[in-house]
């Protein structure tokens, strides 16, 4: 895990209504973009249609898997994007994410209600930043 920074509220900046992110996160490291994840399951079918809950489960999980692969986990993100088709589904989105965080220290986080996404049963869509620590360069053999 790299070393962040997280402010809440800077000076001069009311809080954030629910406190469930910061303002501003910076550090150094190794940048990790993670593309927006959707309900959908290792076959391609769509998680909970209809169901917010269970696809914000299914999306965080997604998200998981990602930061997984480039040795990352849900304390390196920096930033989480949320891209909702209703704002009616934020709760459960809010609620999938506060069981990843840790909410002394959560990523700074965007909302934006989008008229649709790549499948109409889809109710949301997260994409994640992460930040690790650099990577040390590997020995030079010796001859």
């Amino acid at each position: 895990m790299s070393e962040l920074t997280h402010v809440i509220a800077p000076e001069g900046l009311a809080p954030a209504p629910d406190r469930g992110f910061s303002q501003v996160v910076w550090g150094e490291g190794r940048f990790v973009a993670v593309s927006g994840q959707v309900a959908l399951d290792a076959a391609g079918e769509v998680v909970g249609a209809g169901d917010p809950d269970a696809q914000a489960r299914q999306v965080f999980d997604n998200l998981r898997r990602c930061l997984e692969e480039a040795g990352a986990g849900f304390a390196d993100v920096v930033k989480f994007t949320f891209f909702v088709t209703d704002l009616s589904v934020m709760p459960a989105l809010r609620a999938a994410r506060d069981t990843c965080i840790d909410p002394a220290r959560p990523p700074a986080c965007s909302a934006v209600q989008v008229a649709g996404l790549v499948r109409p049963e889809l109710l949301m869509e997260v994409e994640a930043f992460a930040l690790l620590p650099a990577r040390l360069p590997s020995p030079r053999p010796t001859s």
